[in-house]
């Protein structure tokens, strides 16, 4: 970085004619389109005012950045999951639902649904969209280009005139219904100080059966938030509206309060650091090229994490812990125990690898490398064990990592997520993270129509009335340089 280069005046002119000559000819005839200073009325300082007003609006429009309130928590022994609250329909409706990355389609459950849970053990209400009494709401048609573009991606299927859907998920649960078109209300910030209540018409889907794990009651939301990247996504619909830039993030907290921060807009942190999407997949895959422990890169053939249709490394927000490949777990395991076989007793408890401490848990346990593409995520003891209960004045910690028979897919959930800054850059097929605590504000940017960045702070914030659920509070930070650059060069040629 160039500390005292030139000054101000200096500056603003060099990076004016260094724009100007690397956009246009080196000859240009201009033309004042307002009278020159002394030639002019007083109705002609009205027509420049009003001029740079409209120029200055044009600056300012942006695509929104759109936040939603996180609740819930990694901890399996509590929650186990993060949600949020989406608003449908006309007059809008709450629905608390989970916040998903590893699939694509918002839905909600719908009037009469069978299976759906009508209450939860969680602080929230459980609500049914009711299509009848939403005045714009409209059913899907398999006609619909959304819908002919969900059957290519597997989130749609059509039988007769409507457009469905039939979700199957890991855990063996399900969900089928069909999708509506209605509107989705949310907070925006808009290039100001001020958030701002907006809607924008989306396509979800209206759950009329759910079975497995989603017909329980203890932990039961309304619904499913995918954050996938494919057509029906509402992040990929909103995106291309125009409404928001085609990037989210979220930074979930790991403490006891739990919630956090989720926006679609990107979060920047100077130290984030990216890799790149493995291509043409289906979930947010990665190409994972190695694990250290402790600094010692572990004996694991790189193929054990090369992507196919059964195997790769996927960044999974609706998983609560994690899963490594079969080939690298019993390696990475044994790593874990190695490392700590002086300072910490090894016991088993249900079929879990634990260990007996009286030390902190970060002095005892070693740092774990994920070495990707591009970038590597560093883990703390906390990111990859879980905390049980004390014996003897001992605190029990047991691996939170698991393997699943048969598989080589290494799903990185909640446990591995939180306490990070994660952003799903999909416009540049990427994802960035960076350890961060998730209880203070962050710095988010979109991209204005004029190609300019503007930064806004967001936030956890309580709030009362909304069940204990947090939300952001979001304010201005600062504009980019370069409008500021645009103004100074404007002023320069007066």
């Amino acid at each position: 970085m160039a500390a005292k280069a030139l000054s101000l005046a200096a500056a603003v002119t060099v990076l004016c004619v260094a724009a100007a000559s690397a956009a246009y000819p080196a000859s240009l005839t201009l033309e004042r389109a307002f009278p020159a200073k002394g030639g002019g009325s007083p109705g002609e300082l009205k027509k420049l005012l009003a001029r740079d007003r409209i120029r200055h609006g044009r600056m300012l429009q942006s695509k929104d950045v759109v936040d939603f309130p996180v609740v819930g928590s990694y901890d399996p022994f509590t929650v186990g999951l993060y949600y949020t609250k989406v608003q449908l329909g006309n007059p809008p409706t709450d629905f608390y639902v989970q916040i998903d990355t590893g699939s694509d389609v918002l839905w909600v459950n719908c009037n009469s649904c069978r299976g759906c849970p009508g209450k939860s053990g969680l602080p929230i209400s459980i609500n049914e969209f009711d299509t009848s009494s939403s005045t714009s709401a409209s059913t899907v048609s398999c006609s619909n280009q959304l819908c002919s573009q969900g059957i290519l991606s597997s989130d749609s299927t059509c039988s007769g005139s409507t457009c469905g859907f039939s979700f199957q998920y890991g855990d063996g649960s399900g969900a089928s219904g069909y999708y509506v078109s209605d509107k989705m209300h949310f907070d925006t910030i808009q290039g100001s100080s001020q958030a701002a209540n907006s809607s924008a018409t989306v396509v979800f889907g209206c759950t009329t059966t759910v079975t497995g794990e989603l017909t329980k009651s203890d932990r039961a939301v309304s619904g499913i938030f995918g954050f996938g990247q494919q057509s029906l996504s509402v992040i990929s619909q909103l995106a291309s509206q125009g409404v928001t830039p085609k990037v989210f993030s979220h930074c979930l907290r790991g403490d006891a309060q739990g919630g956090g921060i989720l926006v679609l807009g990107e979060i920047v942190e100077p130290n984030i650091v990216f890799s790149p999407l493995v291509p043409s997949q289906p979930h947010y895959n990665l190409n994972l090229q190695s694990i250290s422990v402790g600094g010692q890169k572990l004996s694991i053939p790189s193929s054990t994490f090369s992507t196919s249709s059964s195997q790769g490394t996927i960044i999974d927000s609706g998983t609560t812990l994690a899963y490594l490949a079969e080939q690298a777990y019993d390696t990475f395991a044994s790593a874990i125990s190695n490392a700590v076989a002086q300072t910490a007793q090894s016991v088993s408890e249900q079929g879990s690898q634990c260990y007996l401490i009286t030390s902190s848990v970060t002095d005892v346990f070693p740092q774990v490398s994920f070495n990707f593409e591009g970038a590597t995520m560093t883990l703390g003891p906390q990111d990859y064990l879980l905390q049980q209960d004390s014996i003897s004045g001992a605190e029990v910690w047991c691996m939170g990592f698991s393997k699943i028979s048969g598989q080589d897919i290494t799903i990185l959930g909640d446990l591995v997520l939180k306490d990070k800054i994660i952003v799903y850059d999909l416009a540049n097929q990427q994802i960035g993270w960076v350890n961060y605590d998730c209880a203070t504000f962050v710095n988010v940017s979109t991209t204005t129509n004029t190609g300019t960045n503007e930064y806004v702070n967001a936030g956890p914030l309580s709030d009362n009335n909304n069940n204990g659920s947090t939300g952001l509070s979001i304010h201005l930070s600062k504009l980019a340089s370069s409008i500021i650059l645009s103004i100074a060069c404007a002023f320069a040629f007066l």
